[in-house]
Order: C-alpha cells, then sequence, then structure tokens
C-alpha cells in the first residue's frame, strides 16, 4: 500500500514538474504581436491548422505569395478556395516542406509556386527559419525541413524545446506574452496578409522602377526585399551574434548574358527541390504552376527568368510572370503598392487575383464553391473578418496616418 502511495506521488509530482516546464516553455517562445521584433509573420505556418474546409488551390513561397494574392477576393468573386503556405524568405526546400505537410492534411487540384526563391542556393538567416519552421506540426516532414534549413550554430534540440533558444526572454516578457499564451494573434486570410495603405514607388528609395518601366535613369543597385526586413528579429540577432548570418552569401555565381544582368545560375539545392515539388504535384495528380510575382525588388534578371522558362518548356508546366502582365492586370506601382514597389497593397492583389480567378477556372477547371452551404458559411466567417480588418486599417490611416497594428 504504501509502495503504491509512494509510486502515485511520484508520478503526480513527474507530471506537476512536466506541466510547469511546458507552461514555461510556451511562456517564453515569441508571440508574433506586430512589434518590432515580433513580426506578425511568424503567425502564418500554424494558423493553417485552424482550417476546417479544404482548399482547391494551394500557394507555396515568399513574401511574394503571401503578400500578392488576396484570397478572399477569389472566394467573393469566383468561389475559389484557396490558401496560401508562404513565409517570409521562405526557401525553396521549406516550400517543398509545407507542401508535403499540406498533402498530409489534404489534396489541392492546382499548386502554385512563386519562383523568387530559386535566387537562394543556402540557408540563411535562423531568423526566417524560426517563423517559417516553428509553427509546422511535428512530423517526419518538419524534421526534414529543419535539418535542410539550419544554418551555422542551430541545433535540432533547439527546435525541439523552445526553451533552450528563448529562455533569455524571461528577463523581458510583456502583457503580449500573456494575452497571446494561448491562443496567437489571428493575422491572415487564409494565408493572406492584407495591407491597405500606399506608398507610391516614386515616393520610395526602396525600389526602382527603371529596371522595369525604363522611367529613370537611376543606377541599376539591387535593394532586396531581405535586406529591408534584415532586422525584423533584433533580439534573436543580439542574443547569439554568432548565429548571423550575411544575407549575401549564397553560393551561386552571376551568369548575366550582358554586363547589366547581374542574374544568378540557380544553385544545385533549389533545383532539386523544385524538382521534388514537381514530382509530389505529379505523384498526386496535382496541377504544379509556376508564378513570378511583379516586385520592383529584388530585380528579376532576364537570365533568371530564362532559367525558369527553360524547366517550365522541359516539363510541360505552366509559367505566369506578371511582369509580362503589367498592362493587362492593369498594376500601377503608384497606387498599388504600400512599400514602394516590393509589395502589392490590397488594389494591386486584386488586380492579380482577378487574373489568376479567371485562368484557374477557365483553364484549369477549378470549381466556384459560393453554392456549397457547408463552405459558403465558413466563408461568410472569414469574410467577415476580412471586411473588419479593411476597416480597422482605414481607421487607423484616419487617425494616424499610418497603419500600425497590422
Amino acid at each position: 500500500m504504501r509502495r503504491a502511495k509512494k509510486i502515485g506521488i511520484a508520478v503526480v509530482s513527474v507530471l506537476i514538474v512536466v506541466v510547469l516546464f511546458v507552461g514555461l516553455q510556451r511562456l517564453v517562445e515569441p508571440k508574433y504581436d506586430g512589434t518590432d521584433d515580433m513580426p506578425l509573420e511568424g503567425n502564418f505556418t500554424a494558423e493553417y491548422y485552424q482550417e476546417t474546409t479544404d482548399h482547391d488551390v494551394i500557394m507555396v513561397g515568399d513574401c511574394e505569395v503571401y503578400e500578392n494574392i488576396d484570397t478572399m477576393y477569389l472566394w467573393k468573386n469566383y468561389g475559389i478556395t484557396r490558401y496560401i503556405r508562404g513565409n517570409a524568405q521562405q526557401l525553396t526546400w521549406q516550400s517543398y516542406y509545407m507542401l508535403e505537410d499540406t498533402l498530409r492534411q489534404e489534396k489541392p487540384k492546382v499548386v502554385i509556386y512563386n519562383v523568387q526563391a530559386l535566387e537562394h542556393a543556402e540557408p540563411q538567416r535562423e531568423t526566417y527559419n524560426r517563423m517559417t519552421l516553428d509553427g509546422l506540426k511535428w512530423s517526419k516532414t518538419k524534421w526534414d525541413a529543419i535539418n535542410a534549413s539550419m544554418c551555422e550554430g542551430e541545433s535540432m534540440v533547439d527546435y525541439i524545446l523552445p526553451i533552450l533558444r528563448y529562455h533569455s526572454r524571461i528577463t523581458s516578457l510583456s502583457k503580449n506574452d500573456l494575452k497571446y499564451y494561448w491562443q496567437p494573434k489571428k493575422v491572415a486570410h487564409n494565408g493572406y496578409y492584407m495591407r491597405i495603405d500606399v506608398l507610391p514607388a516614386s515616393e520610395s528609395d526602396v525600389a526602382d522602377t527603371a529596371w522595369l518601366l525604363g522611367d529613370s535613369e537611376a543606377e541599376e543597385e539591387e535593394e532586396t526585399s531581405d535586406d529591408a526586413e534584415e532586422d525584423l528579429w533584433a533580439m534573436m540577432e543580439e542574443e547569439e551574434a554568432s548565429m548571423e548570418e550575411d544575407p549575401d552569401t549564397d553560393e551561386t555565381e552571376e551568369t548575366g548574358e550582358t554586363a547589366e544582368d547581374k542574374g544568378v545560375a540557380f544553385g544545385k539545392t533549389p533545383m532539386q527541390y523544385l524538382d521534388k515539388m514537381r514530382k509530389l504535384c505529379e505523384d498526386h495528380d496535382i496541377q504544379l504552376i509556376l508564378m513570378k510575382a511583379p516586385s520592383l525588388s529584388p530585380v528579376w534578371y532576364d537570365s533568371e527568368n530564362k532559367q525558369v522558362l527553360e524547366y517550365a518548356e522541359k516539363y510541360d508546366l505552366p509559367y505566369i510572370n506578371f511582369y509580362d502582365l503589367l498592362e493587362e492586370t492593369g498594376i500601377d506601382y503608384e497606387t498599388d503598392t504600400y512599400d514602394g514597389g516590393l509589395h502589392l497593397n490590397r488594389s494591386g492583389a486584386d488586380k492579380l487575383s482577378e487574373y489568376l480567378g479567371k485562368v484557374l477556372t477557365e483553364q484549369y477547371g477549378v470549381q466556384d464553391h459560393r453554392k456549397d452551404t457547408g463552405i459558403a458559411k465558413v466563408y461568410e466567417e472569414k469574410y467577415r473578418f476580412y471586411e473588419d480588418m479593411i476597416e480597422a486599417q482605414q481607421k487607423e490611416l484616419d487617425q494616424y496616418g499610418e497603419i500600425r497594428s497590422y
């Protein structure tokens, strides 16, 4: 009897320790609340698991998909159920594993991959790895994704036990660590990150339209979106300076056909994972479409575009290059971007979505689900959240002259 009691006490004690450990670990994990060192993008991966319906279209890629395609526009105007599984600087192998993870949950009819990340041949920064991978549910897919993505100095055990990586946050916790303890801040609309404000390219020094539109004689100097977001997670960089990675350390080489073309030859690793993505789609009878969003920076060189064209032709894949469709879509870098041309605002995203909506329904037979009462009810609530965010962003613009919370 005493022995049984002692065993019971020991078991309860261990459980209490485990609960306290898990609770403390959750407390110190980053809560992506939109502050300077906790960007909202860190919530994207985990939000997918809140979905209750399947999606006919899945998009994977970096910020060029989650900021430039309006999923709610596609629902409202075409009845298309689409989800964007994208993250800041999501690398090609990460997009592959994001797709692999998605196919464990559902089987879409179409997958669209944005090709910008093919430029990156190696892991880039722990900051972006964490925002992309921490939110993945544990599986062999996540294990493989982490192994493929770790920068020098990173350790698998830090991903398995995040408290080992974030323990120093215990001295800098804020009220939002409690506010979002159980439920992270809701950010995206089926993976779409919306902004309604406007910063024309002509009023920003972030990007230059000369290379694309030929409207000035400014120097052709590539200023990447990675540079603009370089310090998104200053806290982590300060905590362990040895883990800093130069965002320009890709082992790629210039192969421009002219002196002005500074395009890189896509490395072996990203091309291998693009091939794995293609084969994964073939195995599941899914149509893969390659896409390039019309961002002004980083520059998309002709030599890079040629490599994608050759790959698409070799495997008979559709390739939508929105740089070639500026007139058809009506994109205007004075009205359709919120950050000087790096990403589109809602106005611009709706223009690309209108084009994609026609392509998906007319060429690939993607269904209109607006008459499906079950799905329509789910999307009615989603659209209400979408409209509420538009109203909230407009209120901040009216009050402050800028958007502060989104």
